[in-house]
């Protein structure tokens, strides 16, 4: 399993970002559940979402507590966006453009990392597990979503079905997973493959439905 992909990762721009921060706010109880889970995490911590897109959930967390959260994007219009859905709902979270894979971030600066929907596009996965490797403190935790390449058909379907979107997002949603998605995921075993390479002390994978969940643990 190569390290680098063979095209290179480009954050969504323009209409097509303002297009999925639509269709993604119809996912906002995932967004409010993940928040509700990383909410046990000590007040001050400091918190890194990686690829947040609009940003709905760091801006979820910041509503849950007293953290210091940033969130760090490719995409120069998912910044603006992240940056002015944290303020209509007066959210503090400071959004910036940046690479996972080199982040500008010093040494051991954060408690918690996380990414969710965005590791399979990662130009370079292994590097961006190291960056967060070197960007969390020694005990902290990273926590990545992401999509299974090996999900069954039957699964995806219900996966749209249940999405909230109108009948076109939809259809246009399950060629997205056909044609890019699906060919840009990860196995289980791929992924432990990537881990091996970096120096997390040690690490979880577990497959659900359409999705892997990986605790990794500095």
């Amino acid at each position: 399993m190569t390290a680098v992909k063979a095209y290179k990762g480009i954050g969504m721009n323009g209409v097509v970002a303002k297009w999925y921060a639509t269709n993604a706010s119809k996912r906002m109880d995932q967004f409010r559940l993940w928040a509700e889970r990383a909410a046990q995490l000590a007040s001050g911590n400091e918190i890194l979402e990686i690829a947040p897109g609009p940003g709905y959930f760091s801006i979820e967390l910041a509503k849950r507590g007293a953290y210091n959260i940033t969130g760090l994007d490719i995409s120069k219009t998912f910044v603006e966006i992240g940056r002015k859905n944290a303020a209509e709902a007066n959210a503090v979270v400071d959004f910036q453009h940046g690479n996972s894979s080199q982040m500008p971030f010093p040494d051991k600066r954060f408690d918690f990392v996380f990414c969710s929907s965005a590791f399979k596009n990662f130009t370079e996965p292994v590097a961006a597990l190291r960056e967060m490797h070197r960007v969390l403190k020694p005990g902290g935790r990273a926590l990545i979503f992401d999509l299974r390449k090996d999900a069954s058909r039957q699964d995806i379907e219900s996966a749209v079905e249940s999405s909230g979107v109108n009948r076109l997002n939809k259809a246009l949603t399950r060629v997205i997973f056909r044609t890019m998605l699906l060919k840009r995921a990860y196995t289980k075993n791929q992924i432990e493959r990537f881990v091996s390479q970096t120096a997390f002390r040690s690490f979880n994978i577990e497959e659900q439905s359409i999705a892997l969940e990986i605790l990794l643990t500095n």
